[in-house]
């Protein structure tokens, strides 16, 4: 499966929602590094407005909430 990055922020209750449909997908392979926006000023610039975002490690595509289940599905096939 792939790997996967999430960028979030502490007390983001959407990151929240993103995170539950995510965990599953670790027990079949799925490799997740979350990333806290509030660290970096350019990744605030970048992704402020829109957490959570995931982004594929292998293409750089990203996947902006808000998803669901199968949207995130299809982007991780």
């Amino acid at each position: 499966m792939n790997s996967i990055i999430l960028y979030t922020t502490l007390d983001c209750h959407l990151c929240e929602q993103a995170l539950v449909m995510i965990e599953p997908l670790l027990n079949q392979g799925l490799e997740l590094q979350a990333i806290d926006i509030s660290e970096s000023n350019t990744l605030i610039e970048s992704y402020g407005l829109r957490i959570p975002v995931l982004v594929r490690a292998d293409t750089g595509a990203e996947l902006g909430w808000p998803f669901d289940a199968n949207s995130l599905l299809g982007f991780l096939a």
